[in-house]
This record gives C-alpha cells, structure tokens and sequence, in this order.
C-alpha cells in the first residue's frame, strides 16, 4: 500500500507510517496512492483525484475537510478524514491571544517602540473583564475558547444552527450575537450559507466598536466591508489567523487601522503536531486493519 504524505507534519510522522505501507512524499507517485495525507497546503480537487486511480482514503490533519472535493472523492468511493480533535487547543489559545491583543494594544505599542516612541498616554487599553464574547459557531475550538473568556469574567453567548444547548455558553440567535457582543469569534465551517457571513449588514447590526476574531476560515468575511468598517470606526479592531486567500495578497486588510494578523499559525504548536500524528497513526492503522 503507497501511502504519499504530502504536506509537512512532525519529524516523526514518516517512520511511524512507514509500518503500513510504502510511504513516499513525491507527487510524481500520485497514480499509485491509496492514501493521501495532507494538511492545509495541498488542495486535493478533481483532477488530483483522478491522477490517483488507486485512491481510497484521504485524511487531512486539521479542522474542516473544504480543501477536499469531498462530494468527487465520494462518487469515487474515497473515504475522506480530518482530525478535529486534535488542534483545538492550539488553535483555541490563539484566538483568545489574538483577541487579547487588541483592547491591549499589544501590536501598536510595540511597533512604536521600536520606531523609538513612548506613546504612552496615547495607548489606552480596556479590560476584557464584565465584557460580552459571542460565538459563531460552538463546536470542539470555540468550547475552550469559552472556558478561557469565563475565567477572565467574560459573559458568553452563542450561536449555533447545529447546538440546541451548551454548557458554556448562552445560546442565542446570530442576529443577538451580533447586537450584544463586545467580541465575536468565528468558528463556523466554510459553507455557501456561512461564505461572506461578516459582511456590511452583518457589521452594521454590531456594537459600534465591536472588535472580531477569525480563526476559522478567511472566506468568512468580505475583507473590503471589514476593512471599510474598521476605518470609518464602526468596528474597533479585527484580527485573523486565516484569509480568502493565502497568502492575502492584496487583501484591503493588510493596510486596514485596528488588525492583528498572523500567517495561519492556528494549528502550528509542537504539541499539536504530535497530536495531529497520533490521530493520523490511529486512521491509518483502522484502514490498514
């Protein structure tokens, strides 16, 4: 059995697979793949699909599978995976660091100081404490941001199309997340309902300063209604892990006031990526079985 590891994951990884089968990375072996194992590099479409005739499992380490033809796979008979229990730590405590970030000033205050500055007085912060976070979307990720934001005396509210109930947060309407939050955090998959969700109508039903965090996908947002919006003062700051394109070049973010961005680092911990391994050990080992 070829199994092609295409994308990078920990140092380890390529021995512990070599026990199921002939592990390779190259590419040019695509044609004779019965498992593909990627992450969010390599977008496995129809036409990667069909050179890999022999293709019958696809595992993508990571949250979501929209970097998968999961539709084509299926009318292949291609069973197709993810990890999602794997990165919610990880990227649970970027989202609340970037969401920290932002009230504190964090990225403003320490490029002017290294331009030489003391903008002191200038650098007022609020405190994230008796404040609103609501989530869109509340699933495995989102539920350890919450736990964080009730430690910092955050109220927690919700919105889930899928969730009835939660043990951490207020479950809501989107349109009450949107009016009563300080902060919004994104944690919903990609789909065509949830594709340019954050846009001028939705912002424009927002707290006038309400600041957002995206660590789910960049295809959330309208970038040009968010970067409108954080100009103009309706929104008070954005921060992002992900982006509609990667990287975002062009993005009207990039040159936006009130943004906090990192280059899709969510999921980029040493600890997760042995974690990611363990789950890719344990699919693969299942489908050898």
């Amino acid at each position: 059995m070829v199994i092609l590891l295409a994308d990078a994951f920990a140092t380890d990884l390529p021995d512990r697979l070599k026990a199921f089968g002939d592990l390779t990375s190259d590419m040019n072996r695509l044609p004779e793949a019965e498992i593909i194992i990627v992450r969010s590099k390599t977008k496995v479409d129809k036409a990667m699909i069909d050179k890999a005739p022999k293709l019958k499992y696809i595992i993508r380490g990571g949250v979501g599978v929209d970097t998968i033809d999961v539709a084509y796979a299926a009318s292949k008979n291609v069973k197709v995976d993810n990890t999602p229990e794997a990165s919610s730590l990880a990227v649970a405590e970027l989202a609340f660091a970037l969401m920290i970030a932002m009230p504190c000033n964090v990225a403003e205050a320490d490029a002017s100081m290294k331009q030489g500055k003391w903008l002191k007085k200038e650098m007022e912060r609020v405190e994230l404490h008796g404040k609103t976070i609501g989530f869109v979307g509340i699933g495995r990720i989102a539920r350890e941001v919450a736990i964080r934001a009730k430690v910092f005396g955050m109220n927690v509210i919700a919105y889930d199309k899928y969730v009835a109930a939660s043990d951490v947060a207020t479950m809501t309407t989107f349109d009450e997340v949107l009016a009563k939050s300080d902060y919004i955090s994104l944690h919903t998959p990609l789909t065509d309902e949830t594709r340019g969700m954050i846009n001028a109508a939705a912002i424009s039903k927002m707290k006038k300063g309400a600041r957002v965090i995206n660590t789910a996908r960049g295809q959330l947002v309208v970038d040009a209604d968010v970067a409108a919006a954080l100009r103009d003062g309706r929104l008070g700051g954005y921060a992002a892990d992900v982006y509609d394109k990667e990287p975002p070049e062009g993005s009207a973010l990039l040159t936006a006031p009130k943004t906090v961005l990192t280059p899709h680092i969510g999921a980029s911990t040493a600890e997760n990526l042995l974690r990611l391994g363990d789950c890719i050990v344990e699919r693969v080992k299942a489908f050898a079985k």
